[in-house]
């Protein structure tokens, strides 16, 4: 296990058969507090994406990674693909590697579904899990447009590279309401309209954008596994989010384990603070996960 120092935080790889995965620890280990590390994840965003919100958490041991495949984990499995129930075992590989489970876990967006993927697998690793906005597309009522309407997305992807793609992407992720006809109706939408470029790099490995990740979002959770493992899960969703895409996998993933979803701050990305150009409320947001992490079992 290699460790880099980078001031507020140390990067670490752990070496497995089939990753290298890297993850930066701010804090010490074991935790001076006695309380757990707050680990971070997303999917398919890394460790990048957490700086702002771990800023705001001094007080605590907190752990962000890569997962396998993405920013500086490599992967020696010859695959491309991303799994929940894959990136569920690095996780579990990472708690283990920290000695000091069972870990308090903010997990967004893809990561999200890991985090369930793990507590369903791994029920003793995690004591909370604060499952933000997780995109679980089979628990829609309108699934099989949903996955046509992803499909489209990796089509148009697929045809004019990273800039339409992301356009399709953002059109299909703020559609409000159920996939209807009016929404297949409507032409593909003009990058340059959002800022994205026009040019075609030619690339097609984007794991957002392409089928690479298909199964995180056809994920559907083990409703049972994860109701009866005494970890305490919170399905978190934005309060600007609406009945958009994330809006409403998350109200159904809630409906699953018979809870209501808690409101956060802002959007999808309410905890960003200008990583990847964009900025949420990450004070606020920040706040919020300290009060639920906070709240008694």
């Amino acid at each position: 296990m290699a460790e880099v120092d980078m001031g507020m935080a140390t990067a670490h790889t752990l070496e497995t058969p089939e990753t290298d995965l890297v993850y930066d620890v701010r804090g010490p280990l074991p935790p001076a507090d006695g309380r757990p590390p707050l680990l971070m994840i997303g999917q398919p965003m890394g460790a990048a994406g957490f700086g702002t919100l771990a800023s705001h958490f001094p007080d605590r041991t907190v752990v962000t990674y890569d997962p396998r495949g993405l920013g500086r984990s490599t992967r020696k499995d010859g695959r491309v693909d991303q799994s929940p129930e894959v990136q569920a075992g690095d996780v579990h590989a990472l708690i283990e590697a920290l000695g000091a489970g069972p870990v308090e876990l903010f997990a967004s967006s893809g990561g999200a579904v890991t985090a369930l993927a793990l507590v369903a697998a791994y029920p003793d690793d995690v004591a909370t899990l604060v499952a933000h906005e997780p995109p679980l597309m089979a628990l829609l009522p309108d699934a099989e447009a949903a996955e046509r309407a992803r499909a489209d997305v990796r089509d148009v992807y697929q045809a004019k590279g990273s800039g339409a793609g992301m356009a399709a992407f953002i059109m299909m992720t703020s559609w409000r309401g159920e996939y209807t006809d009016d929404y297949f109706a409507q032409p593909a939408p003009d990058p340059a309209a959002f800022g994205m470029p026009t040019d075609d790099d030619g690339t097609r490995e984007d794991p957002l954008l392409s089928d690479r990740s298909w199964a995180v979002s056809s994920y559907r959770p083990d409703a049972a596994a994860l109701t009866a493992s005494r970890t305490r899960i919170v399905i978190a969703v934005g309060e600007e989010t609406g009945d958009t895409f994330t809006g409403r996998t998350s109200v159904a993933a809630a409906d699953l384990l018979g809870q209501k979803p808690t409101v956060f701050p802002s959007h999808h990305g309410g905890f960003l603070g200008g990583e990847y150009g964009q900025a949420g409320q990450p004070e606020a947001f920040a706040q919020k996960l300290r009060e639920v992490l906070s709240t008694p079992n």
